[in-house]
């Protein structure tokens, strides 16, 4: 059975996140299959919420066309379905809270247990709130995965005690986006994060080049990109593929080399 930790056996670590729908579910599919074939180690897909509060502008406007064209959970659930014939690395869900209440939580996580899913991340549930999904996902086999902020110094070691599946280390204040610069001390936070737990810690927000996921890379587990695909399907559509496979292998070559 495959686990989210398995994203981190081989090495370091490329996680890339899409969001389903946008354009359609046919690209996302598409996507998901040629990011895997280009060595992406687990990927993040995102379930379209309204109001994504954690994220910039341009994975609110990804939210915003994959709504408009019609997707729905019920359907992103029938697409891993599919993926899962053929695509092996570990996928988790990023959404919020709202969409898994609205669907029911126990619905939510036996689906997404049932289709091959192995984690959730929820970036509008505070640590000291994350107990009512906690408990549900354990109980259904899946990672809770649990996020921390350069503003979480003096809670990143309750936080790591209980984290399961790996740690997102968040890179920088504010909301999702591409970044020129990141100045956060990112290996003080995963230093504080193994020395309650050894368990994976992967990178995310504001990371777009080679460059930045080289240096993170050499202090983390793993680089997550997110809005830097999605601009890539903002501009190219249903033939973002090509695209994207190109710069999922670039990435995934530099982190290799952030030893």
């Amino acid at each position: 059975m495959t686990k989210t930790a398995d994203a981190f056996t081989q090495g370091k670590a490329f996680i890339p996140f899409i969001t389903c729908g946008d354009p359609d579910l046919e690209t996302t599919a598409r996507l998901v299959r040629a990011m895997a074939a280009a060595g992406a180690d687990l990927i993040e897909l995102g379930v379209p919420f309204s109001d994504p509060t954690a994220e910039g502008p341009v994975i609110q406007a990804a939210n915003e066309r994959a709504l408009r064209a019609g997707t729905t959970t019920d359907k992103i659930f029938g697409l891993v379905q599919d993926l899962r014939r053929d695509v092996t690395i570990p996928i988790v869900f990023m959404t919020y809270a709202n969409v898994v209440f609205s669907y029911g939580t126990d619905r939510f996580l036996a689906r997404s247990r049932e289709i091959g899913m192995q984690g959730l991340i929820l970036p509008d549930v505070p640590f000291e709130e994350k107990g009512e999904f906690d408990g549900k996902c354990k109980e259904y086999g899946l990672d809770l995965i649990s996020l921390i902020a350069p503003t979480s110094e003096d809670r990143i070691g309750r936080i790591a005690r209980e984290a399961s599946g790996f740690v997102y280390c968040v890179s920088s204040l504010g909301v999702t986006g591409v970044r020129s610069e990141i100045t956060t001390d990112i290996g003080k936070m995963v230093s504080l994060v193994k020395k309650e737990q050894d368990i994976p810690c992967a990178v995310g927000f504001g990371i777009s080049t080679p460059d930045q996921a080289k240096k993170m890379a050499q202090y983390a587990d793993g680089v997550i990109v997110g809005s830097a695909i999605m601009k890539l399907v903002a501009k190219y559509g249903k033939d973002a593929e090509p695209f994207v496979a190109e710069y999922v292998r670039g990435m995934k070559e530099a982190v290799r080399e952030g030893k």
